[in-house]
């Protein structure tokens, strides 16, 4: 019995040195984690939302196990959450292109929509008698929403300008259904694309140089 009891502590004292040797490791392995954790977390709780709880789940279990002595296991998921992290990275990277794309088609658009309805509330507003399809209502109801567009697409711009890429498309894409409802009140249709200035054609070829007549004979 008294052999028993010696070596059943005696095992236990391996596995409490096998678990403090492991508990360094560890250690360090969970704070390298937490410094990508930090790296990555605000911006991709903005751009890679499913990443980010993927990865801050890792990081909790690792914690979790790592606070109930389990260091082997603790150490195995924090060793994980590196790569996890640069993934995360990845994400956000295409999730910016992404918008900063979707960003330079809207401002290809919808200023020069809003400069077109600026330009026939000017037009209207300059006439001493308006068409039949305008009354004073519409016209001050159309210089209303061109004063909200352009306070609209400037907030759009700020944004943008801030690095508030989320907040910059949202208001930019409110503002391009606004104004395509003006224009519509104003009879307008959005200017198409300018056309590719035309090629001028390629000269003919000189023509041959006549070959020299023949002399008759007499």
């Amino acid at each position: 019995m008294k052999n028993a009891l010696k070596i059943a502590a005696a095992a236990l004292c391996c596995v409490a040195l096998v678990a403090c040797s492991q508990k360094g490791p560890a250690e360090a392995a969970l704070k390298a984690a937490e410094t990508s954790v930090n790296e990555v977390k605000a911006d991709g709780a903005k751009y890679a939302v499913e990443q980010t709880k993927g990865l801050l789940a890792s990081y909790s279990a690792a914690q979790e196990a790592f606070n109930k002595g389990d260091y082997k296991a603790a150490m195995e998921l924090a060793q994980a959450i590196p790569a996890k992290g640069k993934d995360v990275v990845a994400a956000v990277a295409a999730k910016k292109d992404e918008l900063t794309k979707s960003w330079n088609a809207l401002t290809a658009s919808v200023p020069g929509m809003v400069e077109q309805v600026k330009a026939k509330v000017d037009a209207l507003s300059a006439m001493k008698k308006l068409p039949k399809d305008m009354d004073a209502a519409k016209l001050d109801a159309a210089k209303t929403s061109l004063a909200d567009l352009t306070k609209s697409w400037g907030e759009a711009a700020d944004a943008f300008k801030s690095g508030n890429l989320i907040g910059a498309n949202a208001k930019a894409n409110a503002v391009k259904t606004k104004v395509a409802d003006a224009m519509a009140a104003l009879g307008l249709t959005a200017a198409a694309p300018a056309a590719a200035p035309a090629v001028a054609p390629a000269p003919a070829p000189a023509a041959a140089a006549a070959a020299p007549a023949t002399p008759a004979k007499k």
